[in-house]
């Protein structure tokens, strides 16, 4: 490894300076947007890999299926830096950020334009060797880093050191385990000294590790690093100040989350054992009536790969005619239940594969053009390349015809991680073949791609969905995703909470994860509720699991349990106007529905202490019970808000306090904030999952004087790109009245004329309605 030492000034760019290091390296700084900037090194005149598929041109809404060239900063305009050269140093201005960028020894330090530094360099902080980099930065005790996509453990990750890979990593320690199924190299960082927090992310699909706090150089002092194995070095840093704010300007950078449909959003099931059974079509077909008689409400039922088995081994895009005799039919009474249907997907066709021979030319192949044959799950097979436009095509046409063709709605990629190694072999590249290692975390984002696209073109009037396992950034601007094969245990569940947060703070934000627990022992009748209900405040809320001698985890395993598994699905449909609302936020604006407590009120320090709580959106904190036996819950709420109100009680609670909130079986423990407008289903009746007549307003306004907002947003659910209304509801209030108002704005006819407004009977205050929009006191 040879560090670069010193740098000179070659020419200024319309965004920044281009340096000369020595040895044949060349740095580009440019500050593409004044709180956007971006650092590559370019070696002997070229980059390994030259072009990006996480980050579209500038107003963009997505990369060409080819890739777009890396050192093309063209859509971006410039000239509005300021470029300072003091001839030891350059220092680059914007009107948020100043870049200073030491000459010898050559280091970058960023800063905001009050001169406080979020992000600083170390001497020699930047190696390259045959085929590793290296980057460090100055790190402090005080630091908190967080993101990275799929990482268990704490929130903080400081004093860990992790993986930038992919494994199909079943029944993972969801405590310590790593790496899992997504590349993701995105590091939220916050700075121990300034408090400021900024983002770092490196466009490069290199295998890589970030030691955030382990190793120690006495040379050096303390740091942080970055290491890849290849690759080349390609970053971007960009300030928060806030988290939130730095999880909103990486999906600016590589792109926001497509709108779900809402029947995405509800209650669904899924499991091996049902999809894998002799008598298929039978069985799922007994779980719909099931559902029915039990009167659960639920949108969706995600077909695990079961159907396309023959024998033990699995072929993606066949069906198993004598488990599965009319597949169509099936689709039928699933739609007739008001149920949407996922179909799970594999990337591998196994050598036997019926159908083994019609993508020939677009299999990942080794150095003598012959497909890389590798274990996948009962055989061996060869893995489709997805940077061959043949396989592109195929992938598309089985999901066009083999999948959405019997009526089911989306794709569900799955298995996608391509954790295997292969000297010299090569992955196609669109015509420009580049070597797959570097290219193996592209696969899953071009594959979720392919069926995106391909459900846009059968359905073109309705948004598309898919699901993907895995994936590196611009993955969310196709799919949702999950924490994969989970285990079953109270410990589990604890870590997961954790788990899902981080990935929401990375950007992946539409997520949740197997309820009750993929892996491990059958899910006790406890453990099982709980689980329900804190899956009830995820995006993502599906029943999933691989157990033992064909049992399956589903809402009537254990029959006490019913009534209460059923009411916290219930639950999940009363708040489906506040959480769609939220998607609708996360998909305009990139800020995600569900978050740490941390992140929404980041002016408290006690916030930053390790805890499974979460924000749903801005008013609603949910205290999952994550321990056997506890029928309460000691809970912190955080200061901010004048105060929190219990949500099954209305009890008003101090903020920036420990409570202790009741947790009987029945319950998960729920808290609003003071100021909080929560828009509701209104209705008893849950055989409507997504065409709801009526809407109730729960609003909790402070017992002194404050204003709040919320946005309701109203559409038909489905349609891609059609009419919406926005109903604004301003609320205000003083020791004496409370004043709640409705604007709406928009093409959608609404489903009710009125809206209830919801008021504890204890506040005894004058409460005036008004707006547009109708709104009725109880």
């Amino acid at each position: 490894m040879k560090p670069v030492r010193t740098a000179r000034l070659l020419a200024a760019t319309p965004h920044g300076v281009e340096l000369d290091c020595g040895g044949g390296i060349t740095c580009r700084i440019s500050l593409l947007q004044p709180d956007l900037g971006r650092v590559v090194y370019v070696r002997q005149g070229a980059l390994r890999v030259g072009r990006t598929w996480a980050v579209p041109a500038d107003g963009a809404a997505d990369v060409p299926w080819e890739g777009r060239d890396r050192l093309d900063e063209t859509s971006w305009p410039g000239g509005a830096v300021e470029l300072d050269d003091r001839g030891h140093e350059i220092v680059l201005t914007t009107p948020a950020m100043v870049v200073t960028v030491a000459l010898a020894p050559f280091a970058i330090t960023w800063a905001l334009p009050d001169g406080r530094v979020f992000a600083r360099e170390r001497a020699q902080a930047t190696s390259f060797g045959a085929t590793r980099i290296q980057h460090h930065f100055v790190r402090d005790v005080r630091d908190r880093y967080h993101g990275l996509g799929d990482k268990t453990g704490r929130l903080n990750l400081h004093g860990r050191r992790l993986r930038i890979s992919a494994l199909d990593s079943l029944g993972f320690d969801p405590e310590s385990g790593d790496p899992l199924y997504k590349s993701w190299p995105f590091l939220i960082a916050v700075d121990g000294e300034t408090g400021i927090a900024s983002g770092l992310f490196y466009d490069s699909m290199a295998e890589a590790a970030f030691d955030l706090g382990c190793a120690h150089d006495n040379y050096h002092g303390l740091y942080r690093s970055y290491e890849a194995e290849g690759g080349d070095l390609d970053y971007y840093v960009f300030p928060g100040p806030r988290v939130v704010d730095v999880t909103r300007r990486f999906l600016a950078l590589t792109g926001r989350p497509a709108l779900p449909p809402r029947w995405t959003l509800g209650f669904a099931q899924t499991a091996m054992a049902l999809a894998d059974s002799a008598n298929g079509q039978e069985r799922v077909g007994e779980w719909i009536t099931n559902i029915q008689a039990l009167d659960i409400p639920a949108s969706g039922f995600h077909f695990g790969s079961g159907y396309t088995m023959i024998g033990p081994k699995r072929y993606v895009f066949t069906w198993n005619r004598s488990k599965y005799p009319d597949p169509d039919a099936l689709m039928r009474q699933f739609h007739a239940a008001g149920i949407h249907v996922v179909a799970n997907l594999k990337p591998c066709l196994l050598d036997d594969h019926p159908r083994y021979a019609e993508p020939a030319e677009g299999y990942v192949k080794d150095a003598d053009g012959h497909p890389v044959i590798r274990p996948f799950w009962d055989g061996e097979g060869a893995h489709l390349d997805f940077t061959n436009p043949a396989a592109i095509a195929w992938w598309q046409q089985g999901v066009t015809q083999d999948v959405l063709g019997h009526g089911i709605d989306a794709a569900w990629n799955d298995n996608n991680e391509y954790g295997f190694s292969e000297e010299q072999a090569q992955a196609a590249g669109f015509g420009a073949p580049m070597p797959f290692d570097l290219a193996r975390p592209l696969q899953a984002l071009l594959m979720t791609r392919a069926s995106y696209e391909a459900t846009i073109r059968h359905r073109p009037t309705e948004r598309p969905f898919t699901v993907t396992r895995a994936g590196t950034p611009g993955a969310q601007r196709y799919a949702q995703s999950w924490s994969g094969d989970n285990e079953t245990s109270w410990r589990g569940m604890a870590w997961n909470l954790r788990l899902g947060l981080t990935m929401s703070l990375s950007g992946l934000g539409n997520t949740g994860h197997d309820v009750g627990g993929f892996s491990g022992p059958v899910p006790d009748a406890e453990l099982l509720i709980r689980w329900t209900q804190a899956g009830s405040v995820h995006p993502r809320f599906i029943m999933n699991s691989w157990k033992p001698d064909g049992v399956y985890t589903s809402p009537w395993l254990h029959p006490e349990a019913v009534p209460m598994i059923r009411d916290a699905i219930r639950l999940r449909y009363r708040l489906m106007p506040y959480l769609y609302s939220l998607m609708h936020d996360f998909a305009a604006a990139g800020t995600p529905p569900l978050l740490p407590t941390f992140a929404v009120f980041d002016d408290d320090p006690a916030t930053q202490a390790d805890c499974p709580d979460l924000m749903l959106g801005p008013f609603l904190l949910a205290a999952p019970v994550v321990e056997p036996g506890a029928r309460s819950r000691r809970v912190y709420l955080p200061a901010g808000p004048e105060c929190w109100f219990d949500f099954w009680s209305g009890e008003a609670l101090p903020a920036g306090q420990t409570v202790t909130l009741a947790a009987p079986l029945d319950r998960l423990p729920l808290a609003l904030a003071a100021g909080a407008i929560l828009p509701m289903t209104d209705s008893a009746d849950f055989s409507r999952t997504h065409d709801e007549p009526s809407r109730q307003v729960r609003i909790c306004p402070g017992p002194g004087t404050g204003s709040s907002r919320f946005v309701l947003v109203e559409d038909d659910g489905i349609t891609q790109g059609g009419p919406a209304t926005r109903v604004v509801l301003d609320m205000s209030w003083t020791p004496e009245s409370i004043t709640l108002a409705a604007a709406t704005d928009g093409d959608h006819a609404l489903p009710y004329e009125a809206i209830r407004v919801v008021l504890h009977p204890s506040d005894g205050r004058a409460l005036h309605l008004a707006g547009k929009l109708e709104l009725r006191a109880p």
